[in-house]
């Protein structure tokens, strides 16, 4: 009988992520910056993510 290998938690949200179309993007940025990032964000009630995608999707449509 074939022993099973469990997935490993990180192996499950790799799995999880791919299904939904979630990759990882980094950045580094000065500490000032993400600290604005966090205090708009929470200030507006959005998480971060949904803070910059809604940022940089404006700018794009005012940019054409």
């Amino acid at each position: 009988m074939p022993k099973l290998n469990p997935k490993s938690r990180t192996q499950i949200q790799a799995d999880s992520d791919a299904k939904r179309g979630i990759k990882l993007k980094a950045f580094k940025l000065h500490e000032s910056d993400i600290e604005f990032i966090v205090a708009t964000a929470k200030r507006l009630g959005m998480n971060q993510n949904e803070l910059l995608m809604t940022a940089i999707r404006e700018y794009a449509d005012k940019s054409q």
